[in-house]
Formats: structure tokens, sequence, C-alpha cells
């Protein structure tokens, strides 16, 4: 089953749609390696409401793990599989746009749309080898230090400055 069917048929939009779910991650960005799971990021205000969202729908899936961090800050966290998919669902009092989990989708999606290609093949090459997507794009990229951050401040970069930094790898 390719992953929209799995979400699709867990009905996952459609059970989280009051906390706006958005997928990302490396399946939509065609990052995936073996063994990548579905992202999912909401916005959870009400973070027992999520969470009672979510054991309701997918609690007797298989791998189901519901948690929260001591700080109610801290998002709300569900793994579980469906349709042969490991799932893992992020329900965080900040809106969607805010989160890293986003922002860092949103600028590796703008590095890939701006490039020809070349960065996907790099980037999937470190991931084969079993490195995390930010630290992959940080590599390839030449960003040093922690490869969070340094995606995070690409992020103001306009699309010019980000083709510049494209051709120079």
């Amino acid at each position: 089953m390719e992953y929209e069917a799995a979400i699709s048929s867990s009905g996952m939009l459609e059970v989280l749609g009051a906390f706006d779910p958005r997928v990302v991650g490396t399946l939509p960005l065609g990052l995936s390696v073996p063994g990548s799971d579905i992202d999912v990021i909401c916005h959870a205000l009400d973070p027992t409401a999520f969470a009672q969202a979510i054991w309701k729908q997918y609690q007797s899936c298989d791998g189901f793990l519901l948690y929260q961090w001591l700080s109610s800050t801290r998002p709300v966290v569900a793994r579980f599989e469906w349709g042969g998919w490991p799932f893992e669902v992020f329900g965080d009092p900040r809106p969607v746009k805010q989160p890293h989990g986003w922002l860092h989708f949103e600028i590796e999606k703008r590095l890939l749309d701006l490039d020809d290609g070349r960065l996907r093949k790099a980037v999937l090459l470190q991931r084969s080898l079993g490195i995390k997507t930010e630290p992959a794009f940080a590599a390839v990229l030449g960003i040093a230090g922690d490869p969070y951050r340094g995606l995070l401040e690409l992020a103001s970069e306009t699309d010019m400055q980000l083709r510049v930094r494209l051709r120079s790898w």
C-alpha cells in the first residue's frame, strides 16, 4: 500500500480535522528510505482532546503508543501502524506553521524545488547510509554545527540566495 493510501484508509485527516493535520517529512519530500514513517503534525491547543481523539480511533493499532512529556508546552505524540506503515503523529500547542518540524519541512521542500535534482540524489544517498534528514541536508550543503539550527537559519534566505548556495556545492 502506498503511503497516501494508508493515510486515506486510516481516516487520519478526517479524524484529526479539528487539529489542522499536515503530512510532513521524508515521504512527501520524496526522500524516504526503508523504515520511513508517516509524520503528521497537528495544532493541539487542547492536548487532552487531541489525545482522546487519537486514543479513540487508533488505540487498537499495532504498536500503539501515546505520550506527552511533562511540560504542557511539549507535543502529544502518538505512534502506531496502519496499512503496513508506521505513523508518528504530533499534537503541538502551537499553530502548525510554528514548530520546527514544519519549518524544517518547508525549507527542505524549498531547497528541493529550487534544485535540479542533484540535491535530492545527494540527500537520498546520505539517508541510505542511515543519516537522519536534517543532518543529511546539512552534510550535503556543508552546514557546520547543529544541522537543525542550520536549516532553520536557511529559512530566512531568499530563493536567489538559496539558488546560489545550491550552485556552490
